[in-house]
């Protein structure tokens, strides 16, 4: 039986970077997804709306961990092959598609009326209103728990683990099966989540401050 040691640390290390990439992967597509789901929950067409509505109620009301088993194992019923990267990354951005979307959303209804009554007076074109006038501002209203939520995807990423992706939490269940010491193998794993997640949620809770401080001027 092999001990926990310097090879097996840095093979999680190794496994941390994988981390960092789905996360990524799952931000940059969330944000993508979650723009176009805010814009849909408050344009003034009504089907937009529903749609976009139903988005949120689905992936919003089901666990994670059930969105990457029918990726995963759904999509070849369907004929339709996936890696373990194409799985985990279309679960995680689906899913954090829905929850930016709805807090993008509240970001943009947050904006005073007098702003959209200006925007309609000088009529400007739908697209010109949001992209000049409402989300800039949106943007400075959402950063700080977009910053928080960027936590909660790198938090996610452990549950790729259940289809055999190889990220931190993997890579510390294959080292634990190896070693048994399970008590110092996870504790090195929650170890280097803290770490990917505490300056994270530095970042978010200091520009919550700096806006506070802002609006009481």
């Amino acid at each position: 039986m092999r001990t926990f040691g310097f090879s097996e640390l840095l093979f999680i290390l190794e496994a941390a970077k994988w981390t960092v990439a789905l996360s990524m992967m799952a931000f940059i597509g969330g944000a993508i997804g979650g723009l176009i789901i805010a814009l849909s929950r408050t344009s003034h067409n009504g089907f937009a709306r529903l749609l976009s509505g139903a988005f949120i109620q689905i992936f919003q009301g089901t666990p994670l961990l059930l969105q990457l088993f029918l990726v995963f194992f759904g999509a070849p019923i369907l004929g339709i092959d996936v890696n373990l990267w194409v799985a985990a990354g279309a679960a995680l951005i689906l899913n954090s598609s829905a929850f930016l979307g709805e807090i993008w959303r509240g970001c943009i209804q947050a904006i005073p009326g007098g702003q959209w009554e200006a925007a309609h007076a000088l009529s400007l074109p739908y697209l010109s209103r949001m992209r000049d006038v409402v989300l800039p501002q949106a943007f400075k209203i959402a950063l700080a728990p977009t910053v928080g939520y960027m936590v909660q995807i790198i938090k996610g990423t452990s549950l790729a683990a259940i289809i055999g992706f190889v990220e931190i939490t993997r890579a510390g269940q294959i080292i634990n099966n190896a070693t048994f010491q399970p008590l110092i193998v996870f504790s090195v794993v929650a170890a280097i989540y803290f770490v990917l997640c505490w300056p994270l949620s530095l970042l978010a809770a200091r520009i919550e401050r700096r806006q506070a401080a802002a609006l009481s001027r």
